[in-house]
């Protein structure tokens, strides 16, 4: 437990940061930036997280083979859910806010996006610097 803790400490900060913006009352604004920005908070809060796990989870598994699988369960499927958990605890637990479907998509998106750019840029290079690492 207080190993897992350790190896996803930036992570679990994280998620208890985005449950207390999720659930805490937001704060009076009176002119929207633009159209849809709400959404373009969610789409980052979540691209974050699952960045955040990414490369924890890259750079904890770098020196050794790990499943796919387990990446996809932890680092995709899980913030998803943890997504859509939220909006509904936004909608049934809270007076302040309500749960939307074009928000839980942002969510997604945000997610999704971050895989991407985790999996095509940030682990080559994480990978690359352990290889040069074992050769020194």
């Amino acid at each position: 437990m207080w190993r897992f803790i350790k190896d996803y400490l930036f992570s679990i900060l994280f998620i208890l940061g985005v449950v207390y913006l999720s659930l805490s009352n937001p704060p009076a604004l009176k002119i929207p930036l633009f159209r849809g920005w709400d959404k373009m908070v969610h789409f980052c809060m979540y691209g974050g997280l699952s960045g955040v796990i990414w490369l924890e989870f890259l750079w904890k598994h770098r020196k050794k083979q790990t499943k796919i699988k387990y990446a996809v369960i932890g680092v995709i499927l899980i913030p998803i859910l943890f997504g859509g958990i939220l909006e509904l605890c936004q909608q049934y637990f809270t007076r302040s806010r309500s749960g939307d479907w074009m928000d839980f998509l942002a969510n997604t998106g945000g997610v999704i996006t971050a895989t991407f750019i985790a999996w095509f840029i940030l682990r080559p290079h994480i990978l690359k610097k352990s290889i040069y690492s074992k050769k020194e």
